[in-house]
């Protein structure tokens, strides 16, 4: 029967039981001579750059060449001898082929233990590394056929529901790195937006502007008739105000004799 790691909307009590579970693996790990948060992991391919090389790998066919990849675990699904793990990086998501007699782990030679251990000891949230070889199922689903593997950050919660992400808009803001992980489109909206500003930044610079970071603390508000947000600062025995806008500063060094000048603020 498959086991089917699909998270499902959790209380708080559920979610302590569900992190005892997990740091009970982490010392199991540990026990097997392992480090759950390991220092490196030398990648030679994001899930995209896979995608697109072997898009026109037939069904079953399988490429000889070694590759490495890294990614979070988002889905998995166990059969016995078998498994299939869902992996997602930066750029997409690609499917781990798992199979008993041939995955070995990294620092260790029993290969039984070593799939078994994995099939205990991971979850839905844990960044794995994987070495193996390229192959496309029957099914189509281009996998990489794992040889050996290496538990690289081990997740002490579960992911929000698969099914519905994390709608939440107030959890999503305090939480973006939730969101991040389970949204991909949020991610687009990131790369979208810094490449907006790097655009902004070339356009000015090969105009001879120059960029200046202006302080965030400032002695007097500014803004207009927005209302600043003071603090105190102990050192200094004085209020500070949260800078509004960035052109109080701006304009004193035109004073001071700079001609072009500008602040992504």
């Amino acid at each position: 029967m498959a086991e089917d790691n699909r998270n499902k909307p959790q209380g708080s009590s559920n979610l302590s039981e569900i992190r005892a579970t997990r740091i009970e693996k982490v010392g199991q790990i540990k026990e097997l001579g392992l480090n759950p948060y390991a220092y490196k992991w030398k990648s030679s391919h994001h899930a995209a750059k896979l995608q697109e090389k072997y898009v026109d790998l037939p069904a079953g066919e399988e490429i000889a060449d070694e590759v490495a990849i890294a990614g979070r675990i988002v889905a998995r699904r166990v059969f016995g001898k078998l498994a299939f793990f869902e992996l997602q990086d930066e750029t997409g998501k690609i499917q781990l082929y798992l199979e008993k007699k041939r995955i070995n782990h990294t620092m260790s030679e029993d290969l039984v233990g070593a799939f078994n251990h994995l099939k205990k000891l991971s979850d839905t949230g844990d960044i794995l590394g994987v070495k193996g070889t390229v192959k496309r199922t029957e099914k189509g689903e281009l996998s990489v056929y794992v040889s050996e593997y290496k538990i690289l950050t081990k997740s002490l919660l579960p992911l929000p529901d698969k099914w519905h992400g994390l709608t939440d808009t107030e959890k999503r803001y305090r939480q973006r790195y939730v969101d991040l992980i389970v949204n991909p489109q949020v991610r687009e909206t990131f790369r979208i937006r810094a490449k907006i500003t790097a655009g902004i930044r070339r356009y000015l610079e090969t105009r001879e502007f120059l960029e200046i970071e202006t302080p965030v603390l400032q002695s007097e508000a500014g803004g207009a008739e927005a209302r600043p947000f003071i603090t105190y600062h102990n050192t200094l025995e004085m209020d500070l105000y949260l800078r509004i806008a960035t052109e109080l500063h701006l304009k004193r060094l035109i004073v001071g004799g700079f001609e072009r000048v500008f602040e992504m603020g």
